[in-house]
């Protein structure tokens, strides 16, 4: 039990992060014979003007951060074709290369603009995909994301996300506190955005299913209270402000109801609320110390930290109530559960030879495959497609977030210019 209350104690102080800065993402490790391909420059409409955005380096750098794409550097490009026709697909076979893409950007007469793009096989010498899509100016950089996740699920079979958010927590120290600050990101750092600003510590941030809304915990009364945000209009409500702890707030998948810690009963338990009327249904019962709930993707099952055998180990029990089981069994120490998106596995905290690092729990073998290395890793969340985990680790610079492939290939550092950066989750597909 003691193990589990450091562990809470822990997840409320492990926080950190900074204001407004681009989180700067950096390949670590990739996958070998990552696929070769070619990003033409986007052809531009207004002969003589400076495109409004560099498309081709957004895309470039979202599939060289995914670690699966071998990008050729565009001073080695052959030619520079802005249509099929114009295709010498001798020279870029010469070159080994396999997948060219190629594209254009108009202004229309709105004021607007069209964004034509086409995904090449140059060993086969057809279009994979082609697409024109119209954009308003504020949302060039997110289509580039879009082509970005349909050339990366043309080219693997997995949908792309690179056209999604994350949350996170940040810590900046002053002279005289420190500033706590949420703040939500595009997956690739850019278009940072302020929530909350807080000299007291937040945490927990977690996505509502469709994206609107972030629930987390704050200890701006002093005490630790579960609140809801809307990210749009910045107006939010506290939920749940009982004695004793408030924590760990997790969405049902319908996005009606909200897990969470309570230990306003005395003892630390799960519980789950209706959003709509308040009230509370008690999901665990038990001398131990339950929390860190986590709803399976068809939700039908919570997950959760327990210490009931002695030790921290995952849990799992039926949404209709019943006796929970253990699902945990390698290791003396599992905590932190996420769903993958297939509900067939569960990311956790796991330890090995005293590092804490992240592990993927197979729920049909209940094997872990330790994914991380270092020495203390935290806060695993899934990519909405399956394929990466982000994740709080401390480095050499101190407290940042990096991700990891979930065949442990890829690994990937997300870091600040400057101030700590906690607590990260991954958001859900935009619509």
């Amino acid at each position: 039990m003691k193990v589990i209350i450091k562990l809470i104690i822990a997840s409320l102080m492990f926080v950190s992060l900074q204001t407004q800065a681009v989180l700067d993402i950096k390949i670590s490790q990739g996958v070998e014979q990552a696929l070769p391909i070619a990003i033409v420059p986007f052809s531009w409409s207004q002969a003589g003007n400076v495109a409004p955005i560099d498309l081709t380096s957004i895309i470039s750098a979202d599939l060289k951060r995914s670690g699966r794409f071998d990008v050729m550097d565009e001073k080695d490009l052959p030619q520079r074709p802005a249509d099929f026709d114009a295709i010498n697909f001798g020279d870029w076979r010469k070159l080994g290369m396999e997948n060219l893409l190629i594209g254009n950007l108009s202004l229309t007469n709105s004021g607007d603009y069209e964004i034509s793009f086409r995904l090449i096989d140059i060993y086969r010498g057809k279009q994979i995909a082609g697409f024109r899509i119209p954009a308003k100016p504020d949302l060039l950089r997110r289509v580039a994301h879009q082509i970005s996740d349909i050339i990366f699920e043309k080219l693997t079979g997995i949908p792309g996300a690179f056209d999604t958010r994350v949350a996170y927590i940040t810590v900046k120290k002053t002279k005289n506190n420190r500033i706590h600050t949420l703040q939500i990101a595009d997956a690739d750092g850019y278009n940072a955005q302020i929530l909350l600003e807080s000299p007291e510590p937040l945490l927990s941030p977690a996505w509502s299913p469709d994206g609107k809304k972030i629930a987390y915990v704050s200890f701006e009364a002093k005490n630790s209270a579960i609140y809801v945000q809307d990210i749009l209009t910045g107006k939010r409500e506290r939920v749940s402000a009982f004695e004793g702890i408030n924590s760990a707030p997790a969405w049902s998948p319908e996005g009606s109801r909200l897990a969470m810690t309570l230990s306003k009963d005395g003892n630390t338990e799960i519980y789950v609320m209706s959003l709509f009327s308040k009230t509370l249904h008690r999901m665990t019962n038990h001398g131990g110390i339950d929390t860190e709930p986590a709803w399976s993707p068809d939700g039908k099952k919570i997950a959760f930290t327990s210490d009931r055998s002695g030790g921290p180990q995952i849990y799992e029990m039926d949404i209709r109530g019943g006796q929970p089981k253990r699902v945990s069994f390698e290791g003396k120490y599992n905590t932190r559960p996420n769903y993958s998106p297939d509900g067939k596995s569960i990311t956790l905290v796991h330890a090995v030879n005293g590092a804490y690092r992240i592990g993927l729990l197979d729920l049909s073998s209940g094997y872990i495959t330790t994914l991380t290395d270092a020495k203390l890793d935290e806060s695993p969340s899934f990519a909405p497609n399956g394929g990466m985990i982000i994740y709080a680790t401390t480095g050499v610079r101190g407290a940042q977030l990096a991700a990891v492939s979930i065949d442990g290939r890829i690994h990937q550092r997300l870091g600040l210019q400057e101030g700590d950066v906690r607590e990260p989750v991954w958001g859900p597909f935009l619509k």
